[in-house]
């Protein structure tokens, strides 16, 4: 399986049964010399033959990967023994090798080189596997098994592993309508092969108009813009045949930049319109009705299983528990997000008229007022940082900070031993620092290019597990950073450096698992965000600062004084930050707890849903209906994307725990404990469980306000803490 947290980003979800097929006969076996389907042989236990990769292969591989799955299910449920977990659950965890295998390159294509002639493959692909995954969902012989299995370990519990897996499994096929009618699974059948379709449709337009509509401007536009920025947008423009131009592309990474440093306020607001307008040009590519349908299709379907809306069936097995324990929560921090943003629009105005521009301050006005009076509150420049970011130091960075709290070492894999989809993409092997035992392989894909999804996420070609001969894992980041002109260096801004250690914090969840069965490498929604926003925290602790945070030309460490800046202004802007995340999370849930969404319009339904929250007119949802990825490209964060909130309420109040340690953020004794239970056991056990283990409670809000700055509700305003050891 492909696991994939989508940050940013979304790609296909696969089949949960990902280990060996058990039923392929000899002729079968021939059907594998596809080499998308052929198991993986040379170093680290086997991995990916990227070299092999050929777009002709992607549909009979798929299709055939497919049929074999088919056949291991077919061989479970005719097995006349009574249910049991050795001859049930371990056989179907075992199920589905081969088709693993290629939709790791499936999902590849999609997200990191996708290209026209793939999508139409994928289109073609989509409602087919649709199909397949209902015919093992809804197999009524497979569930009576899982069935049989589940009820009895209600009576004779099985060992904890055990007993989690079976649960995990009976409860994903209950809840994708096992239990229903015959005339009721045909319907729900249906409408998932609809969705499918539909999905890969909303996030190809997506990606179509992230590639169609690029800004160019000429040397005289270049105003404000940092060196490093106008050298990578003429390689930009270099590319794409217009050698004597710069291109903005339409990819937050170059839309950001851009809006925080340009001085040209009519080309803001045109690289603005151009990024928020994505999927909503009234075109070939706008995403408005398939929103429309998405949402009756999904409301249909949770109504065959007896739910009065979406949301209500999707949470009941995250944290959350409910619709309203989410909007509970993104609702205590709401009004202090707004109080916020009126004070930064303030200091923002202030300055503008200062300057004698005759403006109010818009949306494209944001980023670029907010530097300026960080540079007046704070004396704080962002270009100035970006010069103390150097890709390859925040790479050593993180590695550090795995060499600290997880014990791992990362060491290049020789060249050529490995192979890659892309020329950008580099390998490590991950090893244990005292035993030198091999943990599994980390590859990076780092620069934006055509054909590659927008955003940051982390995936997984291969997950731990030990049921079935040891498996390691095979963990990937990807990121969007604009590629530099030849023989300059990789700066980045700390937001992304922010990013890439949140990126980083999903590789180490995979690779520091240690469960028995690959069911319980899943993930809980809500739940699965908190250890990648945790490791955030270590960017800003001296150790990494010190050691890595150094002038790419002077090789000198970050200034004392610079790094005292960064640390004051660390709540600076939280109000934009906040309030533009929560817009789209509130969002989210709004449409997913409509009682009848049928024949809404997407775009009267979102001015009207933002008025009636008082959203502030200079700001706009983080990401706007028709560019929604997270929630209508797929299912994963469908009713999920308040989880980085939920998620970052344990992640300020686990920071705690640290900054109260001796330690600090590299106590052994909190460092041990947070591998312990909040990595190692992945899905194995209750989330909730696992941290009231690793903080003794449950996780309180007050750390989150104060680390946003906001006023703690029953207490008077402190200053925020930052990251001292």
């Amino acid at each position: 399986m492909l696991a994939l947290v989508g940050c940013t980003s979304t790609q296909p979800q696969q089949p949960t049964a990902t280990a060996p097929a058990t039923s392929a006969a000899t002729e079968v076996k021939q059907e594998l010399d596809n080499p998308l389907l052929t198991e993986w042989t040379g170093p680290f236990g086997g991995v990916p033959a990227f070299d092999k990769m050929k777009l002709a292969d992607i549909k009979p591989a798929m299709e055939k990967g497919m049929a074999l799955h088919l056949a291991d299910i077919d061989a479970i449920v005719n097995n006349s023994a009574a249910p049991t977990f050795e001859n049930t659950i371990v056989p179907y965890e075992k199920a589905g090798e081969a088709l693993g295998r290629a939709f790791i390159y499936y999902g590849i294509w999609g997200s990191n080189m996708s290209t026209p002639e793939y999508r139409k493959i994928q289109a073609e692909l989509a409602p087919k596997i649709s199909d397949f995954r209902s015919q093992i969902s809804q197999n009524p012989r497979l569930f009576q098994r899982i069935k049989a299995v589940y009820d009895n370990a209600q009576k004779s519990p099985l060992p904890a592993d055990q007993q989690r897996t079976v649960q995990l499994i009976y409860e994903e096929f209950a809840m994708e309508g096992a239990g229903l009618s015959p005339e009721a699974k045909q319907r729900y059948a249906a409408i998932n092969k609809e969705l499918s379709s539909l999905y890969t449709a909303y996030g190809n337009n997506v990606l179509a108009d992230e590639e169609k509509y690029v800004t160019y401007i000429t040397k005289d536009q270049l105003g404000g813009l940092p060196e490093s920025f106008v050298k990578a947008a003429a390689k930009a423009a270099a590319d794409n045949g217009k050698p004597d131009m710069y291109a903005i592309t339409n990819t937050r990474s170059s839309m950001d930049q851009f809006l925080t440093y340009s001085d040209n306020r009519a080309l803001r607001e045109k690289v603005w319109n151009t990024y928020y307008s994505r999927a909503d040009n009234g075109d070939a590519n706008d995403n408005n009705q398939n929103i429309t349908r998405i949402l009756a299709l999904r409301d249909e379907r949770v109504k065959l299983l007896g739910y009065d809306t979406y949301a209500e069936w999707r949470l009941q097995n995250r944290m959350a528990k409910n619709p309203q324990n989410a909007m509970n929560l993104m609702e205590a921090v709401w009004p202090a997000a707004l109080a916020r943003v009126k004070e930064e629009v303030k200091d923002m105005q202030t300055v503008a008229n200062a300057s004698g521009a005759k403006i109010t301050i818009a949306p494209w006005d944001y980023r670029y007022y907010a530097e300026k009076v960080r540079k007046k509150k704070y004396d704080l420049n962002s270009d100035e940082v970006k010069q103390y970011l150097e890709l390859g130091n925040l790479t050593q960075a993180i590695f550090y900070t795995a060499g600290e709290l997880f014990n791992f070492a990362f060491k290049p894999v020789p060249a050529g031993s490995v192979s890659v989809f892309h020329e950008d993409v580099k390998v490590w092997e991950v090893t244990d620092k005292t035993t030198g035992e091999h943990i599994g392989l980390w590859y990076l894909d780092p620069f934006a290019r055509p054909g590659k999804r927008s955003g940051a996420w982390a995936s997984q070609y291969r997950s731990f597990s030990t049921f079935d001969g040891k498996k390691t894992v095979l963990a990937s980041n990807n990121s969007n950073f604009v590629k530099p002109a030849p023989g300059d260096p990789v700066l980045v801004s700390w937001d992304d450096a922010t990013t890439f250690f949140h990126e980083f914090g999903h590789a180490l969840h995979f690779l520091a698992s240690n469960v028995k069965y690959p069911t319980l490498n899943s993930g809980v929604r809500d739940y699965t965000e908190f250890q990648s926003q945790l490791l955030e925290r270590w960017l800003s602790t001296d150790k990494v600062i010190n050691q890595f945070l150094k002038h790419h030309q002077t090789g000198k460490v970050m200034p004392a004084d610079l790094v005292a800046k960064i640390k004051k202004a660390a709540t600076f802007n939280q109000g934009f930050e906040t309030t533009e995340f929560l817009a789209s999370a509130l969002m989210d849930m709004k449409y997913h707890t409509l009682p009848d969404p049928t024949g809404l319009d997407p775009d009267k339904f979102e001015r009207e849903t933002l008025a009636a929250l008082k959203m502030p007119k200079e700001i706009v949802m983080r990401h706007r209906s028709p560019h929604f990825t997270h929630v209508f490209s797929g299912e994963g964060y469908a009713t999920g994307y308040y989880g980085y909130l939920w998620a970052d309420v344990l992640t300020s109040d686990a920071a705690e725990a640290f900054e109260e340690a001796p330690g600090g953020f590299y106590d052994k004794e909190v460092a041990a404990k947070l591998v312990k239970y909040l990595f190692a056991p992945r899905n194995s056990m209750d989330p909730a469980e696992a941290y009231r283990l690793f903080r003794g409670r449950d996780a309180k809000i007050d750390a989150l306000m104060r680390d946003r700055g906001f006023p703690v509700p029953g207490q008077k305003t402190s200053a925020p803490k930052t990251s001292k050891k």
